[in-house]
């Protein structure tokens, strides 16, 4: 992974990888920024893979690991929480 390539345009997930000692909540912190800062064309979920496919091997227990694969799973099964057509009708 190099820092800034179309997949981290910031170079934020790159940079997580080397902050010693950083913690899963720090990471997702990280992530949203990182989904923020993806134009709005981008593929998130293609990003993501690229990410994981780019770092997961060398970096398995790492903490910004897991937040991604944590988002690429969130992604893949997407649910309705409310609105209107969850309202009883009468």
């Amino acid at each position: 992974m190099t820092k800034g390539d179309q997949n981290d345009p910031k170079g934020l997930i790159y940079e997580s990888y080397r902050i010693p000692g950083i913690t899963p909540p720090e990471c997702r912190s990280i992530f949203l920024d990182w989904a923020l800062s993806l134009p709005m064309e981008a593929d998130t979920k293609a990003a993501l893979r690229a990410l994981l496919d780019q770092v997961a091997p060398e970096n398995l227990d790492h903490p910004m690991t897991g937040v991604l694969q944590e988002g690429l799973i969130g992604m893949a099964t997407p649910r309705r929480r409310g609105g209107w057509k969850t309202r009883p009708r009468s």
